[in-house]
Parts: C-alpha cells; sequence; structure tokens
C-alpha cells in the first residue's frame, strides 16, 4: 500500500515552521510525524503539500493510495483503522478528515462520494504552533513507547546520578558523565552519538536527539526535545529544537519552539509569562492579527534560518518569521517578519543574497549542502512573506 501524507487545512495555523516544510516533517517527541507514521506503518511515506515545497519534498502517487492528514499523530487503534480502509472510504473525526482511500487522481477525488467511518478513538492532533511545545510530553511519552520496546539501553556510566532509571534509555554512542538524569516525571531518550556534558541537571520528559549536544551545567526541565546535532545550554523549560539549531549559552528559554538552523546568542533570554499573568495573544498568519491562545506560558516561535545577537531579549509570545537576524538592546515587537534585519530601534530588510552566504556558511559548517532547492524554497518564502515588511521596504 502506498500512504501519502497531506498538510491538511491546519497549515497556516503552523506558519512560519510550515513556509520551509510539510506538516509532516515537524518535529515533536522525538520524532518528526512522518517518522511516527512511518514507525507505524512499516512504509516509507511521501507528502503532498505546497507547490514550491514539492521539488525537496515530492509526492509518489500510485493507482492506489491512502492519504492521511499530517496534523494527526498515529496511535495503534487509528492504524488498524487506517490500514482496514477499503477504496472510497474515508476516516472523519466529527467534521475534520484524518484519511481515505482512493484509486483517483488528486484533481478528481470528491469525497462527498466516499462512505464516511467516524473515528471515536484517542486523537492527538497538532493545529497549532503552541501544540508543539504544549503536547510535546505526550509525544515524547509515545515516542519513547515505541522506539524502545523490545530493546535495551546502552549501560548507564556509573557517574551519573539517576531517578527511575528504568525510564531512561541510551542509543549507541552517546557520551555523558557526571549529570543529574531525573525521570521520575517522564522518560529520558538519548540518542545516537549525543553528549551531555558535566553538571548538567535533566529532568523529564526529555529528548536529546542523534549527535546533538547538552552544554556543561545546563539545567533543563521537561517536556523538552533538542533535536538532531543541536545544541543546548544553559535553562531550558518545555521546548522543542527541530534540528541543527544551538541555544548553547547561558539564557532562559520556556514555552519555545526553534526551527532548524536557528542560533540564539549568549545571553539571550526569552519571556514566557506576561507581568499581569494575561492571556497570551500569538501573531496568526491568516488574520494578520494577534490571536488568543489560551495560555498563560508562551515564549518564542522562531521560523528556520533565524538568529539573534548576544543579549537579546524576546517578549511573551514573540513570532519571528524565517530568517531574520535580530540584535541591539531592549525588546523588539512581537512579531517579527521574515528576513527582516534589526532590533529594537526599527527593522531594514534582510537581503536575500546576504541571506544565503551565511545558510551556506552555516549549513556547511555541519556537512550539510544548501542546495537550490533550498534556494528556491526560501526566494518562494521571501516572496510570500513581502507584504509583512511593507513598512521597511
Amino acid at each position: 500500500m502506498n500512504y501519502i501524507l497531506f498538510d491538511g487545512p491546519h497549515r497556516t495555523n503552523l506558519l512560519p515552521f510550515t513556509y520551509t516544510r510539510p506538516v509532516a516533517d515537524i518535529r515533536i517527541g522525538i520524532m518528526t510525524i512522518r517518522q511516527k507514521w512511518e514507525s507505524y506503518l512499516g512504509y516509507t511515506i511521501t507528502t503532498v503539500t505546497e507547490d514550491y515545497l514539492s521539488d525537496k519534498y515530492p509526492m509518489v502517487e500510485f493507482d492506489r493510495n491512502i492519504m492521511i492528514n499530517a496534523s494527526y499523530l498515529p496511535n495503534a487503534e487509528l492504524v488498524t483503522l487506517i490500514k482496514g480502509l477499503e477504496p472510497k472510504q474515508a476516516i472523519f473525526n466529527g467534521e475534520d478528515l484524518i484519511a481515505f482511500f482512493t484509486e483517483e487522481s488528486q484533481d478528481d477525488i470528491d469525497l462527498e462520494s466516499y462512505s464516511p467511518i467516524e473515528f471515536e478513538g484517542k486523537v492527538f492532533k497538532i493545529e497549532n504552533t503552541w501544540d508543539i511545545f504544549s503536547k510535546n510530553g505526550e509525544a515524547i511519552r509515545d515516542d519513547f513507547e515505541l522506539l524502545t520496546k523490545d530493546r535495551k539501553s546502552e549501560t548507564i556510566p556509573a557517574t551519573v546520578n539517576t531517578m527511575q532509571a528504568h525510564d531512561i534509555f541510551i542509543e549507541p554512542g552517546a557520551k555523558l558523565n557526571f549529570v543529574t538524569l531525573n525521570a521520575s516525571s517522564g522518560p529520558i531518550y538519548i540518542g545516537r552519538d549525543a553528549e551531555i556534558m558535566e553538571g548538567s541537571l535533566i529532568r523529564g520528559p526529555f529528548a536529546l536527539c542523534e549527535g546533538a549536544t547538552v552544554k556543561m551545567g545546563a539545567k533543563i526541565y521537561g517536556p523538552t526535545t533538542v533535536g538532531p546535532f543541536s545544541k543546548a545550554g544553559g535553562e531550558i523549560n518545555n521546548s522543542v529544537l527541530f534540528g541543527y539549531s544551538n541555544k548553547g549559552h547561558d539564557g532562559f528559554l520556556g514555552n519555545s519552539v526553534l526551527g532548524e538552523w536557528c542560533n540564539l546568542g549568549a545571553d539571550t533570554n526569552i519571556s514566557n509569562l506576561k507581568n499581569n499573568y494575561a492571556e497570551v495573544r500569538l501573531w496568526d498568519y491568516d488574520t494578520e492579527g494577534f490571536a488568543r491562545t489560551g495560555l498563560q506560558f508562551c515564549g518564542l516561535m522562531m521560523g528556520d534560518h533565524s538568529k539573534c545577537g548576544i543579549n537579546t531579549m524576546f517578549n511573551t509570545g514573540t513570532v519571528v518569521g524565517v530568517n531574520a537576524n535580530i540584535f541591539g538592546s531592549g525588546y523588539p515587537r512581537n512579531f517579527i517578519p521574515s528576513f527582516s534585519w534589526g532590533g529594537h530601534g526599527g527593522f531594514t530588510l534582510y537581503q536575500t543574497k546576504k541571506a544565503f552566504e551565511v545558510a551556506r556558511e552555516v549549513m556547511r559548517r555541519r556537512q550539510v549542502e544548501f542546495t537550490l532547492q533550498d534556494e528556491n524554497i526560501l526566494n518562494h518564502v521571501f516572496e510570500l512573506t513581502s507584504k509583512f515588511r511593507r513598512h521597511y521596504q
């Protein structure tokens, strides 16, 4: 069977992260949504997404395909129902489409002609950017169970101080000594070739993915995910770093999400609670205004390739787009458009030529190529987001 993950109606709510990836490639828990579905189904899965992303994330379509809404995370009950689908059947959660079995091309699908099946089991879906950190604890627990089932952890070194050690799993090649791992409030997963340096204090749920590093003396509270080849230091609480991003120094990051290839300068601090304890509002790309989140704690949402200088301060509920460069004293505004350059004193345009030079060098240092596909995607994002930079273009 050929399975395809589609972006679904919540893609816009997940900007700026979905400017540069399909919904399926959002990381929550230990794995991306795509990786979770592949683990459950046992197949390589492709995606149908925006046209400008399709060269990098192509869809493979057969005569018979099961299409799955990428906002939904898999569980055993839902996967069983999806595997049992017959042609022209569709699974719904209320009015929300979860999956359907089609023998038609994408342009010919008429869902009104499909037989509906109501899924009444537990659903786990990602509808908004803040779901990525607020639901991360549950996602870590689910992924931990999936990845460690019938497997044995590497031996925990004798110098490591642990609580509830049976909920700690260490992959081959990981390095850690003279650290404290407290899994009493959730599991701790340490990925292949990852490293936790001396003096670090970590409380689960926590995931340190392949090749990632926790710097000396870090204090990390779960639920937190440090994605592949990222660096984490200072104080972090309930945050997700997708991959190849750095928060390597002192400073606080809480209730936040960083995309890929982000860098927070030394002593960067993010406010995750308003002084009046009021509900946090976040920039909404659809309405082009600030939307209610229902949250009291919410920090920073930062898109791919964005960076900030030393001693940067971010207000509660700040959204930073793709390829922004922020620096200087004072608090910048709560919404910073993609390809912005500046800070509290004002912003100017971050020229694509300059931005791409930085991206190429940053990726080269990690032995990753900045491809023509990457450049084309970012050029498209530049054009898509120009309306948000009208006042300084």
